[in-house]
């Protein structure tokens, strides 16, 4: 057969997403920052509980409302700070393209994900995942506990981490070996925890009907988690590990690691491989980073306000062929950042975003939205951090003022309709531009948006490896239809 009689190649496009948030008050104290802090001053225990949101507040705060989609970006900019004061009424935890669940349900979702019997919880605890877990069907003939009496004996006879349930200890994360730091139960109980959001999130993406488990042909994983021993430490992927929880037998996968820009990354290269016929449908996941709750802590205490990383988020995004309901993944419209390209701002965003539009002969203009880091200001302006995402969208106004696509006066105009406030968890790969596209999705539906870039920026200085920086971007469009006759 001719290659001109040969099937088009189809498409790529992003067909569904999926966001979750897990709260997790009891998993704060545990972050890399206050397990340090509180070890140093064990006085400062007592205050970060005292700070830390009950479950009411945490789901009518309004940047996890707009999270999960039940309020859009454009909502958010319009409601009053300080968002913690005002709360959303009658808030609802389930959403349109996500939810939020218990710390309970986490645990739940933790042990069900423990192969290894690593971790031990309480019968209540148990009983009461079990009952947080709506909608969801996988393993959860697993989610057992023990009576408290049982759990002081696993605790006396093992040396691990105590785990705590309303501050009262009701569970255990046992040591899996005695010499290696990579095995050691705070890294177990992170890697955990970021296994268990992720399974969440593609379990409810596809319990969605877009296709089935064993549709995907291949996973890739995003998260920030370090899966390993002592000989390869953080080599190891969690892309088959949550693959295989939530059944889907027929992929394989791979985990991608470049800190904030990952999610990015893995969405360029699932477009790649569905449109070089590879594979027909690539789930790109990750979940939540442990160490990374409560990192400001010390600075909401100082401005008393509340420590409000105390949320585990999830997220995954199914890429097949265009159907005419997704969003078209424009591989020809990505962008990198080159080793040669300075870490300037100036010099990121010049190769991000206006190089892939330059070649295809587009101005910044062009771009309906803009998603960037999308860090919520409230969690980093304590600790003199700023308004992330606002600071980015001004510079890019400013960039299109120089090549005298908008006026100066318009730069304001430009920063709110094409930027949006940040509303996502501070834990590196989740805001990293992504969660914006379920709001994408919706309003292309809907003949809002006909055109939007995501940006990433990573930080590879962080490995102590090299001073330079990372990011890449791509453009997403409405889809166009379906691109195959199968």
């Amino acid at each position: 057969m001719s290659l001109e009689d040969s099937d088009p190649m189809p498409e790529p496009a992003i067909l569904a997403t999926r966001y979750v948030l897990a709260h997790a008050p009891d998993f704060v104290r545990y972050g890399s920052k206050p397990t340090r802090e509180v070890e140093a001053d064990p006085a400062l225990l007592d205050q970060l509980a005292a700070s830390l949101r009950p479950w009411d507040e945490v789901v009518s705060y309004p940047p996890n409302q707009v999270f999960i989609g039940n309020l859009t970006p454009d909502d958010l900019a319009a409601t009053e700070r300080p968002w913690y004061e005002h709360r959303v009424t009658d808030a609802s935890a389930d959403g349109q393209f996500g939810r939020i669940v218990t710390q309970a349900a986490l645990y739940g979702l933790m042990k069900l994900s423990d192969d290894f019997d690593m971790l031990t919880i309480t019968d209540s605890v148990a009983e009461q995942a079990r009952h947080d877990l709506p909608r969801f069907e996988h393993r959860l003939d697993r989610i057992v506990g023990v009576t408290p009496d049982e759990l002081t004996s696993v605790m006396a006879d093992n040396d691990g981490l105590p785990l705590y349930f309303d501050g009262e200890v009701a569970g255990f994360m046992r040591r899996v070996h005695e010499q290696d730091a990579s095995l050691d139960p705070h890294v177990l109980f992170e890697n955990l925890a970021c296994k268990a959001t992720a399974v969440l999130a593609v379990a409810d993406l596809l319990n969605d009907g877009e296709v089935t488990p064993a549709d995907i042909d291949y996973l890739l994983n995003t998260g920030e988690e370090a899966v390993g021993d002592r000989y390869q430490r953080g080599g190891g992927s969690l892309s088959k590990a949550v693959g295989e929880v939530v059944g889907c037998v027929n992929a394989t996968g791979s985990d991608i690691k470049a800190f904030c820009s990952a999610p990015v990354h893995a969405l360029i290269t699932a477009g790649a491989m569905v449109a070089a016929g590879l594979y027909r449908y690539v789930l790109v996941l990750g979940g939540g980073s442990q160490a990374k709750m409560g990192m400001k802590f010390r600075a909401h205490l100082r401005n008393e306000v509340p420590v409000m990383e105390d949320c585990l988020a999830g997220m995954a995004f199914l890429v097949g062929p265009d159907n005419g309901d997704g969003m078209r993944l424009r591989l020809d419209l990505t962008g990198k950042h080159p080793i040669g390209a300075g870490s300037s701002t100036q010099a990121v965003y010049q190769a991000l975003v206006v190089d892939p539009l330059e070649r295809a002969g587009l101005q910044m203009t062009d771009i309906d939205r803009y998603a960037v880091e999308m860090h919520n200001p409230e969690i980093t302006e304590p600790g003199g951090s700023g308004d992330v995402p606002r600071t980015n969208y001004r510079t890019l106004a400013a960039m299109a003022v120089m090549r005298g696509e908008i006026a100066r006066e318009d730069m304001d105009d430009f920063t709110a309709s094409r930027g949006m406030p940040g509303f996502a968890p501070t834990q590196g790969h989740i805001p990293a531009g992504v969660p914006y596209l379920g709001h994408a999705h919706r309003a292309m539906r809907a003949g809002e948006v006909d055109r939007a870039m995501i940006v990433a920026k990573g930080s590879l200085f962080l490995g102590r490896m090299t001073q330079l920086v990372d990011g890449v971007s791509f453009v997403i469009e409405h889809a166009a239809g379906p691109q195959d006759s199968e």
